[in-house]
């Protein structure tokens, strides 16, 4: 039996609840008595609480975020009503910040910000009988270098087959209106040799994922080429994923990311706009001329795997900047470009455009725009699809070559808006398309719609298709293709050229 339940609904199986692991490892001489339940969305509330309740918790504390606020808010509807006695304690940034978007009213505690310290007290004083009068607490600052660090919490199991999440600082120095990590402003590290030594410890173990969250990671070179310098020692294979920001690539950091071989080195950049006039109305500073350089040479000089965001509804930003956005973007890079849909975060200071642009947000997760005075509903729609079949189409790599057939002799956006108006008709879905069903509606499209040969289609969209192995070729393409690859020979052909390569 155990006193102190951390709850984790994670978006993905594959995913861990790095916020409770730290929790976990702070709470000193409670630790014995708490212990980790990890759930993914969409899991029974009902099951949830059965086994939150199994072992008869005296405190539940529950880390709440955009993607599972309402199955947490489902949960612990049940936990009061069955089990009013048990003090239900909610942490994370879905909570951290007014106004709250759904009622929270049967949980017991709210702890807003970093809780390490703050939820180890409240433990400490709920369990001896003396528990805080307020429900809301702000949580203390923790010092980064006296936080006992939570990598060895991280099971052999989450090791083998889930993400391990790490870190090297918190808190953001930019203040982009958008984003809720621009209220830390105060940039703070962790003790990079205690870090490090536990690196090595779960390496030891076999970790070969690290998943940094830290949201600004070349923003310290010399913390950002330290760490470089510790996994170029390691032998590959291994990945590791960065968030940076796209204008702070000094040379020396640019000499270590050359140095990473293909698949080892993920980098995720947010581009967001790329129109002076919209990124001065968020707050956010980019040297342009500085972020087409550093993409130019991530593409071209580097084996690293590029992800770059963009998003549609930022206030003052019409249609056709956003297409103008996208195609900028694609003239620089063949990588991958998230779509997304502004949001607007509890804590944020978007709420400052709303009366200047109309704008006008749905009040349950993920709390997207809806409509502004540039993009009414209907047009926002439409590109929220464009957005998810972008996604399944050029994202998935599943067509890499074929997919540029779609905007030849037109703009990029324009060539895609117009296929994902098409295959919208088709599916009247953007969810639960089997790649053998996206398959035939693009060779459709491009044959019958864009008029395209369908031999040089099918041999095109073949090709792309056999790279990942144990794929089947789709009937339609088979029936027109100038020949069927033997998929066993190529696999053993590859095979062979792969072991040369390392011998």
């Amino acid at each position: 039996m155990k006193e102190i339940v951390l709850v984790g609904i994670n978006a993905r199986y594959t995913h861990t609840s790095f916020g409770l692991r730290y929790l976990y490892a702070n709470l000193h001489a409670l630790q014995s008595k708490a212990e980790i339940q990890e759930y993914v969305i969409k899991n029974d509330p009902a099951t949830i609480a059965e086994k939150i309740l199994a072992v008869n918790p005296k405190i539940v504390g529950i880390g709440v975020y955009i993607w599972n606020a309402t199955d947490v808010h489902a949960v612990i509807e049940i936990l009061h009503k069955v089990a009013p006695e048990v003090i239900i304690v909610l942490g994370g940034p879905e909570v951290s910040h007014k106004p709250f978007r759904i009622d929270w009213r049967h949980a017991d505690y709210i702890v807003q910000g970093e809780g390490e310290i703050t939820f180890y007290e409240l433990c400490k004083s709920v369990l001896a009988g003396k528990p805080p009068q307020e429900k809301i607490l702000k949580a203390v600052m923790p010092d980064l270098k006296k936080l006992t660090l939570p990598y060895r919490y991280y099971s052999d199991h989450d090791i083998a087959h889930r993400y391990i999440y790490v870190e090297a600082s918190r808190g953001c120095p930019f203040e982009c209106e958008f984003c809720l990590s621009a209220i830390d402003e105060r940039v703070r590290g962790f003790d990079m040799d205690k870090l490090l030594a536990e690196f090595e410890l779960l390496w030891q173990r076999g970790a070969r994922n690290f998943k940094f969250i830290d949201r600004t990671f070349n923003l310290n070179i010399k913390l950002a080429n330290r760490l470089m310098d510790f996994f170029l020692a390691k032998e590959e294979p291994y990945t590791l994923h960065f968030e940076v920001i796209p204008d702070n690539f000094p040379e020396r950091l640019k000499e270590r990311i050359k140095q990473f071989p293909k698949g080892s080195l993920q980098l995720e950049i947010g581009i967001q706009t790329l129109n002076p006039e919209i990124l001065a109305n968020i707050n956010r500073r980019m040297n342009l001329q500085k972020v087409r350089e550093n993409i130019t040479f991530l593409e071209h000089e580097t084996n690293a795997h590029l992800h770059l965001d963009l998003i549609i509804g930022l206030p003052g930003e019409s249609v056709e900047s956003f297409a103008d956005n996208l195609n900028r973007l694609k003239a620089m890079t063949n990588s991958e470009i998230q779509i997304g849909i502004l949001k607007k975060l509890s804590g944020t200071t978007l709420d400052r455009h709303d009366k200047t642009y109309h704008m006008i947000y749905s009040d349950t997760p993920p709390y997207e725009i809806l409509k502004n005075d540039l993009i009414p509903f209907a047009m926002l729609m439409k590109l929220k699809r464009f957005s998810r079949f972008w996604d399944l189409t050029y994202n998935s790599g599943n067509f890499y070559h074929t997919i540029n057939y779609l905007w030849k002799g037109k703009t990029v956006y324009d060539g895609f808006f117009a296929f994902s108006e098409w295959i919208y008709t088709q599916t009247e879905s953007t969810w639960q398309i089997s790649l053998s069903r996206l398959s035939e509606l693009l060779f459709r499209y491009l044959t019958e719609v864009l008029r395209y040969d369908t031999t040089q289609i099918a041999d095109s969209m073949i090709a792309d298709i056999i790279k990942v192995k144990g794929r089947t070729i789709p009937g339609i393409l088979q029936q027109h293709a100038s020949h069927i690859p033997n998929l066993k020979q190529l696999y053993l052909q590859k095979h062979q050229k792969r072991q040369i390569l390392r011998a």
